[in-house]
């Protein structure tokens, strides 16, 4: 019975660790992409993006049992694609939480201005600097103690959403999610709905979490991946629903104008303490690529993780859609294309009928970010 429960409890922790780690900065900008493409196309989007990331991160784990532990994508894809697939899946790795960096940098200033520009007044841009001064010394003292409340500031975030749900009851309006769709937007989900279901660089650490029972990890990726899906469609609707054509970017901010302060006040303090979190959590992890992996020194390596994203976002980079939809359709096309790579070579000819449609689609998908990002 102990070893049963055991069992139970592993896999409970496993799940709740990689669902919560998928569910992040990306879900802020979903009620904004619906207001512009339409409920029908982002369900769409949820749909098909879903079953791809199940597909994908259930390649990833398969490579994951196959393989020793204690390795991330880089060291997979040295092992199986040689150094040209490790220096591509440090690329991408360094890019992509660059990206990231900076898209909580964008989001966490914006909630962190929303909540004190009404007390202290001031420009936006001096509340983002001020959570970057604050995100960085503890970046650089490597205090991730914090990075530990995480999970349970995004429950504490969600038991939030319930309650403006009650208090938004009476501003729930049906029309608001029936907006008519603009025209040229159709794409504009691909890449922010694909970062939102990503998680794919937790899958190795989730299998060493099981011990003894790693073959629970089959099981496991797919709930977590459909947990997130169902989050973000009530976050949505309550959204969406809420604020409809007012909806803003970063989701939070148009409650205000809704609600007024009080309970939209309380969702923007655990939204920012989700996205410090996080925003410390891959800053030591990138800090740590460039220390650990690239061997540059540690002063020097907490200088580039920091300051590169504070110099993207003060020179213009200040679009947080932009910003997640070049992230998810770039750097995790380039991710996925490699776990594909690499499933290839290492199951031969197994579910060998996929693997070329959904390489394609990947890299269609980094070639439209592109030029979408350059015009």
């Amino acid at each position: 019975m102990k070893i049963f429960n055991r069992k139970i409890s592993n896999g409970v922790y496993a799940l709740s660790i990689l669902s919560g780690t998928i569910i992040g900065v990306g879900l802020f900008s979903l009620p904004y992409i619906t207001s512009k493409v339409g409920v029908f196309v982002i369900l769409g989007y949820l749909l098909i993006l879903g079953v791809i990331a199940i597909i994908i991160h259930s390649f990833f784990g398969e490579i994951a049992l196959k393989t020793p532990d204690f390795l991330r994508l880089p060291g997979f894809a040295k092992i199986y694609l040689g150094d040209l697939g490790k220096r591509a899946a440090l690329i991408s790795t360094i890019l992509g939480l660059f990206g990231a960096i900076l898209a909580y940098l964008i989001i966490g200033g914006e909630f962190l201005g929303s909540l004190l520009k009404p007390v202290f007044g001031g420009s936006s841009s001096i509340y983002t600097l001020f959570y970057f001064a604050l995100g960085a010394g503890l970046i650089y003292f490597g205090i991730k103690a914090i990075s530990k409340v995480e999970f349970w500031g995004l429950i504490l975030f969600f038991i939030i959403l319930i309650l403006i749900f009650f208090r938004g009851q009476p501003f729930l309006r049906i029309e608001n999610l029936l907006l008519i769709p603009e025209p040229g937007f159709l794409f504009l989900p691909y890449g922010a709905v694909l970062f939102s279901l990503w998680g794919a660089a937790l899958i190795p650490e989730v299998e060493e979490m099981l011990k003894e029972n790693k073959k629970l990890l089959r099981k496991i990726i797919p709930i977590a991946i459909l947990i997130p899906i169902l989050v973000y469609l009530f976050f949505i609707f309550l959204i969406l629903g809420i604020t409809g054509p007012q909806t803003t970017e970063s989701a939070l901010i148009g409650l205000r104008n809704v609600l007024g302060d009080g309970i939209v006040s309380l969702a923007l303090l655990f939204g920012l303490l989700t996205t410090f979190t996080s925003f410390i959590a891959l800053g030591l992890t990138l800090k740590k690529v460039f220390w650990y992996d690239l061997k540059i020194g540690r002063n020097l390596a907490w200088a580039i993780t920091c300051f590169i994203p504070l110099f993207l976002f003060l020179i213009g980079f200040q679009s947080f859609i932009n910003v997640i939809s070049v992230v998810g359709g770039v750097m995790i096309g380039i991710e996925a294309i490699l776990i594909l790579l690499m499933y290839r070579k290492v199951f031969p000819g197994k579910n060998k009928f996929l693997i070329f449609p959904l390489a394609l689609i990947f890299l269609v998908g980094i070639v439209y970010e592109i030029i979408y990002f350059v015009k």
